[in-house]
């Protein structure tokens, strides 16, 4: 009798550890932010086209993802893109030259921010809006301007 609640109680628990880890996977998953605002600090990127960018997307440097887009807004002066991200703290030596540009996981996959360090002495601060930017490639627009360009050739 005592043997089979002790049996009983470790497939509890071994069915409990199961729920959790299934939890945690779906939390990771999910895409939930990493990045607190104790742990990075927040610069702004100005784009004149982000594509299809979305809040949460990575900020990578050289492949490594160092951070993610925590808000997209319109400047209601120039008509750009302003670009929020949190990067992680332990990046704060980027230089003050620092580019952005908005690239595409594989053909068609969804757009994310590579920063590209530059040479400047100083470093990014906290606040710090990026300038310099190569914004998304669309290639709708691409394969417009061929089927323009192949359709002018015929006449």
């Amino acid at each position: 009798m005592l043997s089979k609640r002790i049996v009983e109680f470790l497939v509890g628990l071994f069915i409990l550890a199961g729920i959790i880890a299934i939890f945690a996977l779906a939390f990771k998953v999910s895409g939930f932010s990493q990045y607190s605002k104790s742990d990075s600090f927040h610069v702004s990127a100005i784009f004149d086209n982000i594509g299809d960018l979305k809040t949460r997307a990575p900020v990578t440097i050289a492949g490594v993802r160092v951070g993610e887009v925590d808000s997209i807004n319109i400047d209601s002066h120039s008509f750009k893109a302003n670009i929020g991200m949190r990067i992680d703290k332990r990046q704060n030596k980027l230089p003050a030259d620092t580019t952005a540009k908005i690239l595409t996981a594989g053909l068609i996959g969804a757009n994310y921010i590579e920063l590209i360090p530059g040479y400047d002495g100083s470093d990014l601060k906290e606040g710090t809006v990026i300038i310099d930017t190569q914004p998304a490639i669309v290639l709708e627009n691409i394969i417009g301007q061929l089927m323009y360009k192949l359709g002018d050739g015929k006449k």
